[in-house]
């Protein structure tokens, strides 16, 4: 009887997981916006070639992008940033220099 009830729980114990995630997409609103985009792919005349593309560009994601390269662009745009920002610091320092000799 013990081990039946053991047994029991541990089956349990998947599906409480399951419904405590599905309540998590209930709540973040994933479901709605599944379900939306794919009433939207029912309802399209022509159905696209890549379903999977519709379903990213109707969420709003990028399609046809290369992440890694945006990243390494994002890398250099933050260095060449970082640079122009000394080299601004260092040009506001010498025009305060300059403003100080006149004087």
């Amino acid at each position: 009887m013990a081990a039946a009830l053991v047994n029991a729980a541990t089956f349990q114990a998947p599906d409480a997981k399951k419904e405590e995630f599905r309540r998590y997409l209930e709540r973040s609103g994933v479901i709605d916006a599944l379900t939306k985009v794919l009433v939207g792919l029912y309802e399209e005349p022509e159905k696209p070639a890549n379903a999977l593309d519709f379903i990213k560009m109707t969420l709003g994601a990028p399609t046809g992008v290369d992440v890694e390269a945006l990243k390494a662009e994002n890398e250099q745009l933050r260095l060449k940033c970082d640079e122009m920002a000394l080299k601004l610091e260092e040009a506001n320092k010498k025009l305060e220099e300059l403003q100080l000799e006149e004087h």
